[in-house]
């Protein structure tokens, strides 16, 4: 009896030690760990920043691609019908907005429904003047009720669409307003 106790005095010190250093060590460990995530976390923010900034860019850049006024000086022709202009006018808004889908990617999808909305309300307000118009009619009038209307309008899709693209920007770049 008297050699367990002997034994018991040099194994429970050390057991004790043991667990002290175990728990610590994985304390340790730990900390080391959530160390090397956050890095991590912020070495890939960091790198993210950039593609979203370009994601913004070109999303933009497709706004004022379909920006009435913009497609009317890019694509109008002489002699066009407004059957043809119209059909014209839809076919480029729907192949830019193709061009831009993976865009999606690295925005909000609170910000993509703003730009699909814009575009939808582009092609809508597109075919809503055009139904005004025969369409063998010269399409010059039909051009100029486009811009017209466009000018009228206090905000369109395209600019509040461009305003939710800074504004998320903003967040990203942490500026105030």
């Amino acid at each position: 009896m008297e050699q367990i106790f002997e034994i018991l005095k040099y194994i429970l010190p050390a057991m004790i030690v043991f667990a002290t250093v175990y728990y610590m060590m994985k304390q340790y460990l730990a900390s080391q760990y959530n160390l090397q995530y956050l890095q991590t976390q912020q070495a890939n923010a960091a790198s993210h920043v950039p593609i979203k900034l370009q994601a913004y860019e070109r999303l933009i850049l497709f706004l004022e691609r379909i920006r009435l006024t913009n497609l009317l000086f890019r694509l109008q022709t002489p002699n066009m019908t407004v059957k043809d202009l119209t059909a014209t006018l839809l076919v480029s808004v729907q192949k830019e907005y193709e061009h831009n889908q993976a865009q999606q990617l690295y925005i909000s999808n609170s910000l993509w429904d703003i730009i699909t909305l814009a575009k939808q309300n582009t092609l809508n307000h597109i075919t809503h003047i055009s139904s005004q118009y025969k369409g063998e009619d010269d399409a010059k009038e039909f051009a100029k009720a486009l811009m017209e209307s466009e000018q009228k309008e206090n905000k369109t899709g395209v600019s509040v669409a461009i305003n939710a693209i800074k504004e998320e920007a903003k967040i990203i770049l942490n500026t105030p307003s």
